[in-house]
């Protein structure tokens, strides 16, 4: 290796995420412990790949935000995290993908510029930001509206909080696929002023226990009026996975992101809550994993010239 040679390969570790927390659309998030990773490797200018189309639009954000000149390179995914199950496998992938090129074009942006990019991508910040930067977070609303509109001058201001150990998140995932455009398109134009109350008082007392991580305070906090009473068409069994982990011993349980998946949060007995959560889900088929958060996020493992 000749000294000052660019660097030719990087791998990157992204974490999966649950979003929205119950009443937090579009604004709160914890990473977790189950991975994808994305290897990224320069190759010669005469070799061409075809790239899956998140993996081609990430790199072409990423060439035009850096301005640098775009070069060829392979990709690798290896996957952990299943999709479309409401737990970020989007976000791990873009994101990767911006970090590994970011590093192999000597990181001329830094991680906020990165997040942003991927959340533009995304169309909403929720699972960008832990999967960036690990443990609790809440982007900014304001902030949350803009990517979401479109608007590519809006950067996304970002709280981080680390999430104890001691606290364990059991994800249902069923045999269930649902797309994030799907379950958007559910979701009503407009909702009552008590309803919009209520999950602003949730949203607050959540995000206060996360911070605190007086965590016992998180019962009772998790119910939502803005998208979960409408998703049920989609995940007809949440309202009783709910029920049902809540009665094991479990603080709360929402719909990770746009779903399938369920998640419930708890301080104890998690093998407890996790049987009972399969036992609600009925005929459908799903299965249990334990996790608890993840308070790195997204992180280089290996580089190679």
């Amino acid at each position: 290796m000749r000294r000052g040679s660019p660097m030719e390969q990087i791998t990157v570790r992204v974490p999966a995420s649950t979003s929205n927390l119950g009443p937090g659309f579009d604004c709160l998030g914890v990473a977790l412990r189950i991975y994808n990773t994305v290897t990224i490797a320069r190759s010669s200018a005469s070799r061409q790949h075809l790239h899956p189309r998140i993996v081609s639009e990430a790199a072409d954000r990423f060439f035009n935000q850096a301005r640098r000149r775009a070069f060829s390179f392979s990709c690798l995914i290896a996957e952990q995290i299943p999709r479309s199950r409401g737990l970020g496998s989007s976000a791990t992938i873009r994101l990767g993908v911006l970090l590994a090129l970011n590093q192999l074009s000597d990181n001329s942006l830094d991680r906020l510029k990165i997040f942003q990019l991927c959340a533009e991508l995304e169309g909403h910040p929720d699972n960008a930001a832990p999967a960036t930067f690990g443990g609790f977070t809440v982007v900014q609303s304001s902030a949350t509206v803009s990517v979401a509109r479109g608007k590519r001058d809006a950067c996304p201001t970002v709280q981080r909080f680390a999430v104890s150990p001691r606290l364990y998140f059991v994800l249902l995932v069923p045999d269930l696929e649902i797309q994030t455009s799907r379950a958007r398109n559910v979701l009503p134009s407009k909702i009552s002023h008590a309803a919009a109350v209520e999950n602003c008082a949730n949203a607050c007392a959540l995000t206060a226990a996360f911070v605190s991580q007086d965590y016992k305070k998180l019962r009772g906090v998790f119910a939502d009026h803005l998208h979960q009473p409408f998703r049920t068409k989609l995940v007809p069994f949440l309202p009783e996975v709910v029920a049902a982990a809540e009665k094991a011993g479990a603080l709360g349980a929402f719909l990770s992101g746009s779903g399938s998946t369920i998640a419930a949060v708890t301080l104890r007995s998690a093998n407890k809550v996790g049987q009972a959560m399969l036992r609600a889900t009925g005929a459908i088929p799903a299965r249990i994993v334990i996790t608890p958060a993840d308070n790195h996020g997204a992180k280089i493992l290996t580089t190679g010239h």
